[in-house]
This record gives C-alpha cells, sequence and structure tokens, in this order.
C-alpha cells in the first residue's frame, strides 16, 4: 500500500471515529408504494411492524424467504401519501421486482422506481448531527428512525443500523450541492471503502452482500432487533418467532481477532470440522490488528473459544470489538 493510500484511509478513519464522515451512495435507490394498502402488503411480507408508523417516521425491516432466509434489508419511511423504501446499493430494481411479483389483483399498491429522481449520502460519526445542522439542514427529532425533510432533503435517523448517522435524501440534482453545504460545513467525504469497512466491523455491524445475504435468516445475522414479535403472519414468520420461543437461534454474529487477515467466506473450523464462515474482514485502526465477523454455530459462538481459519488459530470476541 503507498503512503498516498494509506494517508486518505487514515483521514477518513479519523472523520468516522472524532468527526463527521460524508458518503455518496450513487448505486443506492429509492422505492415508492402507493395505494391504500400499501402498509398491509409490506406487513405480511416483512419482519417489522410497518403498520405502526406514522409519518415522519421510519424503521428497518427483513424481507424473508418462506424458510426466514433475508431476502433483502431495507428502510421504510412513512410519508402521508406513501411508503419509501431504501434498499441496500444496487438491489432497488430486484426488491421492486420482488414485490411487484407479490400483488395479489385486489391489492390496492403499486411500486414505483424513483431512483432516477433522488439520490442518497450518509453522514456519519460523533459529529454527525451538529454538522447537519451547521450545514441548515434541522436534524431530525431524537427518537431512532425518525426523519424530517427541509427545502426537499431527507434526513433519517438511524444510530442502531450500519454506522451510527443519518441517511440522506436529496432530489438527484441537488445532491452535488448537498454533499458541498455538508463539507463546507466541515463533514470529510470518503474517498474510499476502507475506512468505513473498518468502522463497521469494529463496530459489529452486519450489512448486505456480508452478513445480511440469504445464507442467514435475521436472528443469526444480528437483525433480531428488526423482527416485531407484537405483529400478525408475515412470510418466515413462524421459523423465526419457534427460534425466538425456544431458544432455537443456533447460530450468531460474532467478533474475530486473528494474526492475519482471512478471505471473506473463509470457513471456520474446530476440530476439522466447519462451524461458520467468515463474513467481513480489515484491519482494525482501533486494535492495531486484523479483525473481523463472522456468522457461527453453536457453542463456538462463544467469546473466548479459540477457532481455525486456514490453519490459523483466532479467537472469538463478543460485540462491538471496540466501544
Amino acid at each position: 500500500m503507498n503512503m498516498q493510500i494509506e494517508t486518505t484511509i487514515v483521514t477518513d478513519y479519523a472523520a468516522l471515529v472524532g468527526g463527521a464522515a460524508l458518503q455518496i451512495r450513487p448505486a443506492a435507490g429509492v422505492l415508492a408504494l402507493d395505494g391504500a394498502d400499501r402498509a398491509d402488503f409490506l406487513q405480511r411480507m416483512t419482519t417489522n411492524n410497518i403498520s405502526a408508523l406514522r409519518p415522519g417516521q421510519s424503521a428497518v425491516t427483513v424481507l424473508t424467504s418462506p424458510t426466514a432466509r433475508i431476502v433483502q434489508v431495507f428502510t421504510v419511511l412513512c410519508r402521508e401519501d406513501a411508503l419509501w423504501l431504501l434498499p441496500a446499493a444496487g438491489e432497488a430494481a430486484a426488491l421492486a421486482r420482488h414485490l411487484r411479483g407479490q400483488i395479489f389483483f385486489m391489492d390496492k399498491v403499486s411500486v414505483r422506481d424513483i431512483s432516477a429522481d433522488w439520490g442518497r449520502l450518509r453522514i456519519m460519526g460523533p459529529a454527525a448531527e451538529p454538522t447537519l445542522g451547521q450545514a441548515g439542514f434541522a436534524p431530525p427529532p431524537a427518537d431512532e428512525g425518525a426523519w424530517r425533510e427541509q427545502d426537499g432533503v431527507v434526513a433519517v435517523r438511524q444510530q442502531g443500523y450500519d454506522i451510527p448517522g443519518f441517511e440522506l435524501l436529496a432530489p438527484a440534482t441537488r445532491v452535488p450541492a448537498t454533499a458541498d453545504a455538508l463539507a463546507a460545513a466541515g463533514a470529510h467525504p470518503l474517498t474510499g471503502d476502507e475506512a468505513y469497512l473498518a468502522r463497521r466491523i469494529e463496530l459489529g455491524r452486519p450489512a448486505p452482500g456480508h452478513e445480511l445475504t440469504g445464507d442467514y435468516n435475521p436472528l443469526e445475522a444480528g437483525l433480531g432487533w428488526a423482527c416485531a414479535e407484537n405483529k400478525g403472519c408475515y412470510t418466515g414468520q413462524e421459523i423465526i418467532a419457534r427460534q425466538i420461543t425456544y431458544d432455537k437461534v443456533t447460530k450468531s454474529l460474532v467478533g474475530l481477532r486473528l494474526p492475519t487477515l482471512p478471505e471473506e467466506g473463509a470457513p471456520i473450523t474446530v476440530g476439522g470440522q466447519t462451524v461458520g464462515a467468515v463474513t467481513s474482514t480489515a484491519w482494525s485502526p482501533a486494535l492495531g490488528a486484523p479483525a473481523a465477523l463472522a456468522i457461527l454455530k453453536r457453542p463456538h459462538n462463544t467469546p473466548g473459544v479459540q477457532v481455525e481459519i486456514d490453519g490459523r488459530s483466532a479467537e472469538v470476541v463478543s460485540l462491538p470489538l471496540v466501544d
């Protein structure tokens, strides 16, 4: 790694842990659900209590398969006249296609892809909120998932999902000006993904394409908090409810401390038997050592357990890896 790249990673990381970091997300789209049945439609397919949302609120929810495996994870914004969906980067078209395939002829609901009209950014770090205010955007209320729209820009408070901060939606033509305003107020634009990945791993936050995949269910991948227990049936609900009620969650998301960086997807073994896989890996500046996330089977998911990756020993640790 050359010195210039190292310097940019250090600067990016410093903003994430001590200031405000700005990430522009050009591949992250936006969908709109219209129609009188829009909330009931999502309620019967995803894990969170969408029917309880009111305008100004949002929730992270999981679209699950009949076997309770993760199909998509996305944020739902409740507006007066529609629900807006914020899927993972590159997943808007797939989510729209899936949802349209689930509409029955009696459902009063339609799906629109409005990604061409809206851009997404995220401001993260301990100074994210004051920086948002200094840029002229009043932060939303303090409740998790609260959002506020000001001058056409929507800010969503998300401390429990992704790296803590605010997901921002701006009209596509105003994304550059919005980013410039935030940078002028002190937000540091991230120059790459390396520092973001390292910080996400340190905080133990699962992400689409890594932990949040069809290989796992939400409980195994660390999204049990997005599975409402006080709602009616949804696809995969019986399996998830049974696992919660009877303590049948046999895998969980854990951290790993290890001497060298493994490959993502590398099998993790104990006594020659595969007990899980590495899901995310990066060098941790806070630990000064390699770090990883993994999803491991019981009882090997207990902190202090020694496992092997590519013939090298690693230690299972609790999350987050750092405070």
